[in-house]
């Protein structure tokens, strides 16, 4: 057996732009929409996919306290970058947990009675506290708050999640007004309530500390957030061929695409494995150099085929999907959050300055 080969210097038909710039100004943005609040990080989810270490290092520099993850081993990935102390671990702790959490030295969020008799039996320490407050997913039942709050516990801040803060709906009032209630139990707290979507809601919700995810990586779920978030990650994928169809050609799996004229295609590597939905065959949109190109047939696992407009004869080497955070999701019937983590670990990652997100692109190739 061979040793494991170095996998750093090979090159990936995939790269994700990020704009680190747009990074930072999301969450000061955010933060400065959370009044007298402090604005937190949501870094699950490897960063929802553009890679939490990296979003971590620009956040923590910006001066951003407070993270938030979902996993134990999430923690561990950044537990050396920022104090474990700043590190929530939303999921809470359980039994098998136990030891890595001491370990790390993050915190757990409490989000049951079992989670709260294992921490106290493991001796306890500092901890947060998620309470439902209408969702039903996890968090302590909030009629309980007043027997949790007398047991004396070490509790950093008390939170709860709201479900529906993207829509103007009845429930948002009404999970704020329970969660008021239990908030009036712990008066030493911080107190934490809203989300991305939460933040836009108004100062009612923002009491100590939000917890803004979707919106600093570019997804804007509310009419008060357009003008003031912004993009942060840019796709591309690699041409790998250009081919000339003539009429009566079909293309892609099942053939769902005849050609009706003569076409020039471009076959580029990206795919269904790699986040780009197989929902938008025959009608998603990537720019090739100055021109738009659309999918045409089915959006293969690791290929997509782009009609190039008429008369482009030279195409860059590196085509970008649409993505825009917004209209993709609606133009794939996928959230904003899918469409961001879902790009895979076949992207090479690229965090670049102003100067050079677009030099590489520039580069062509000439239709034959």
């Amino acid at each position: 057996m061979t040793e494991p080969l170095d996998l750093s210097d090979i090159p990936s038909p995939l790269r994700l732009r990020l704009d680190g710039d747009a990074l930072v100004h999301n969450w000061r943005t955010l933060n400065d929409m959370s009044g007298r609040a402090v604005a937190g990080a949501a870094v699950k989810a490897n960063g929802y996919g553009l890679g939490a270490r990296e979003v971590v290092a620009r956040l923590s520099a910006a001066g951003c306290r407070n993270f938030f993850v979902a996993h134990w081993r999430e923690a561990a990935e950044i537990a050396d970058l920022v104090p474990p102390a700043s590190i929530s671990v939303l999921n809470g702790v359980l039994p098998e947990e136990v030891s890595a959490a001491r370990r790390i030295g993050a915190k757990p969020v409490i989000n049951s009675m079992d989670q709260l008799a294992t921490w106290q039996a493991s001796g306890g320490g500092r901890c947060d506290l998620m309470f439902d407050s209408g969702m039903n997913r996890l968090g302590i039942e909030d009629h309980r708050a007043g027997a949790v709050a007398a047991m004396s516990l070490d509790v950093d801040t008390v939170m709860s999640h709201l479900a529906s803060a993207d829509e103007d709906v009845p429930q948002n009032a009404h999970q704020l007004a329970r969660f008021q209630a239990v908030a009036s139990h712990f008066p030493n707290a911080r107190k934490s309530l809203a989300n991305s979507a939460g933040i836009a809601l108004g100062t009612d919700y923002h009491f100590d500390l939000t917890r803004p995810g979707l919106s600093l990586y570019g997804g804007i779920q509310r009419k008060q957030l357009e003008e003031r978030i912004r993009q942060v990650a840019y796709p591309e994928a690699r041409v790998l061929q250009i081919r000339d169809l003539q009429p009566g050609d079909k293309v892609g799996y099942n053939a769902t695409f005849t050609a009706d004229r003569p076409m020039t295609v471009a076959i580029t590597a990206i795919g269904y494995a790699d986040g780009y939905t197989r929902a938008l065959s025959n009608h998603g949109y990537f720019t090739v150099g100055e021109s738009q190109a659309q999918v045409i047939g089915f959006v293969s696992m690791d290929l997509c085929i782009l009609a190039l407009e008429d008369g482009v004869r030279t195409t860059p080497v590196w085509v970008c999907p649409r993505f825009n955070l917004p209209l993709s999701a609606a133009a794939s019937g996928r959230s904003q959050y899918e469409l961001l983590t879902s790009l895979g670990y076949r992207y090479d990652r690229v965090w670049l300055s102003k100067a050079h997100k677009t030099s590489e692109s520039l580069k062509s190739l000439t239709i034959r």
